[in-house]
């Protein structure tokens, strides 16, 4: 999984040191929403109500096949691989048809990069989990590497010879046993990012420097380095044809290059969308590449420069949801992890505010709104990024948060911000992001933040399993709702009623603030989301929210997709 920087990527790691000895939220069965009138029959701290609600459910944007997708390539018998990092899983494609199955499952599908060897062995970099795993040819699983984080990018050359790379929390070159019985031999370190990279006819390592905007060739037994072609953005990765042609992208140009090894010169082939993250050639020199914010595989025409879609999703995540009026309309701002994108509820209609390497945001998973301004937290990043409603240009994110997972605007124009990894608020001051304060600490599982409509403001603590209200003043907290099962988003409507998605038993319930009564309006819903390894147990938050005509929208994490309740 590509990352921005450095800075943003040690605050994740941070992150998962912090939460050592969290309990891991347990994966959800994976079933298709339905229909309910179930009521709550769980002793709670809330009353289960009398009778049950009745609402119906539709999709309003429909999901995809995959959580965010990376490294691609083609296999001898003709198979295309990618693999997915969040998704912790590895995805086999129809090239013709676009149809999507599961190659490797979860947990240790997870697949930065991928490559099959000579003899057939697959094998990839675990990027999360610090590991590189192995597939034999005879369905052996072994892990050739552990304890290197960031591990990234990895290629065969063709005598048979592994090697893979550290990006982002790390900057090194390894060359890997196959067998699993020798450590990882360090090649060379601190080269600027050798990203997706490509052994060459001439037995050359040939790769972009991320970081340097350079294509480099590489000598793996001399451990020298020097530059092939410069005057990328941010080049990703690069792959040769069966002709000996080198063809690179640029992640954050959208560009497909074909680019001349010998005098450094480029053609510039195709223009598609940013956050481009690799690239393979198939054996008959078809070139796909991979698009994170879309969900995307598109094929490029190398002729004629033309990209087709063989896979794509409306939606690359689907986290945290915030409903906003503008202009009269409602809209629903989505925390879509490698793209913030509104979705008007009028028509249904996506419509992108902004995507990574693209433009100004940085992994956005949270959102909130409140004072005329959206606040946007990306727990993975580190960062959190504020703007008025309706901006024409985003401001660029703030970073060296700790597990951000959500922030919130404030009259005075500062923001409270939740940070999950030390269970604490912390507050910034306005037009001053240096000056952060711990407002309340002490808290287990800070997950959301929201001003209801009479202006009060509210937290959920997810592994506390209970929202209450804040008062900014003293910083007590009063709870309002106990006993809920593994709570994450959440809205209150006009009526004081709160609608809370608890994840942990995959249903969404309406508890009225007035009396406390509870009624589950939606259970055996696609949330849930998450592995064995997951960095935090909030991993992807379901967002809740609540329209004007009482209409329910939630995401689901499992389907990356967004679903209305609407009630009858």
């Amino acid at each position: 999984m590509n990352k921005k920087n450095n800075l943003k990527i040690a605050a994740g790691l941070a992150a998962a040191l912090a939460l050592a000895g969290c309990d891991d939220q347990k994966a959800a069965e994976e079933t298709a929403p339905k229909e309910t009138e179930t009521p709550a029959t769980q002793e709670e701290s809330v009353a289960p109500a009398a009778a049950p609600a009745s609402y119906t459910l539709e999709t309003v944007v429909p999901g995809s096949a995959f959580h965010g997708i990376h490294g691609i390539t083609e296999t001898s018998d003709g198979k295309l691989l990618a693999g997915s990092v969040l998704g912790r899983a590895i995805y086999e494609i129809d090239k013709e048809t676009g149809t999507v199955s599961i190659y490797e499952a979860p947990p240790t599908g997870m697949a930065d990069d991928l490559e099959e060897g000579p003899d057939g062995a697959l094998g990839w970099t675990a990027f999360l989990d610090g590991k590189y795993y192995l597939r034999t040819k005879d369905g052996e699983l072994r892990t050739l590497a552990e304890d290197l984080p960031g591990l990234n990018s990895t290629a065969w050359n063709m005598e048979g010879r592994l090697f893979a790379t550290q990006v982002f929390l790390g900057d090194a070159l390894y060359e890997l046993d196959p067998q699993g019985i020798a450590p990882p031999r360090k090649i060379m370190e601190d080269m600027g990012g050798l990203n997706g990279f490509d052994f060459g006819p001439d037995g050359k390592l040939y790769g972009p420097l991320w970081f340097k905007g350079e294509i480099v060739r590489v000598d793996v037994d001399e451990a020298t380095l020097e530059t092939v072609a410069t005057g990328f953005k941010t080049p990703a990765a690069v792959n040769f044809d069966s002709r000996g042609n080198l063809w690179a992208v640029d992640t954050a140009e959208g560009a497909v290059y074909k680019v001349d090894i010998d005098d450094g010169t480029r053609m510039k082939v195709a223009d598609v969308d940013a956050a481009i993250d690799n690239l393979a050639i198939t054996s008959d020199d078809r070139l796909f590449i991979t698009n994170m914010a879309d969900n995307a595989i598109i094929e490029i025409d190398t002729e004629t420069g033309e990209s087709t879609p063989l896979v794509k999703g409306k939606l690359a995540v689907a986290a945290d949801l915030e409903l906003v009026e503008e202009d009269g309309r409602e809209a629903l701002y989505v925390g879509d992890v490698f793209a913030l994108r509104k979705v008007d509820l009028a028509d249904g209609s996506v419509s992108e505010v902004g995507r990574v390497f693209g433009s100004n945001v940085d992994y956005p998973i949270s959102v909130a709104e409140a004072h005329g301004r959206i606040a946007v937290a990306g727990w993975s990043a580190g960062a959190v990024q504020a703007f008025d409603v309706g901006a024409a240009e985003l401001p660029g994110p703030h970073h060296g948060f700790n597990t951000p997972t959500d922030a919130l605007p404030l009259a005075d124009g500062g923001l409270l911000v939740a940070e999950y990894g030390r269970g604490a608020l912390v507050k910034v001051a306005a037009d001053d992001w240096k000056n952060r304060t711990d407002f309340l600490t002490g808290l287990q599982g800070p997950a959301n933040l929201m001003q209801a409509p009479d202006g009060r403001v509210y937290l959920s603590e997810q592994l506390a399993g209970r929202i209450s209200v804040l008062d900014l003043e003293t910083g007590a907290l009063m709870p309002v709702a106990e006993g809920l099962e593994g709570p994450e988003g959440f809205d209150i409507d006009a009526e004081g009623n709160l609608y809370v998605a608890e994840v942990g038993a995959r249903r969404i319930s309406r508890i009225d603030l007035s009396t406390s009564e509870k009624i589950v309006i939606a259970e055996d819903l696609p949330i849930g989301f998450g592995f064995e390894g997951d960095v935090l147990p909030l991993n992807v938050p379901t967002g809740v929210a609540v329209a004007k005509d009482g209409a329910v929208y939630f995401t689901s994490d499992m389907e990356a997709a967004l679903y209305k309740l609407t009630p009858q």
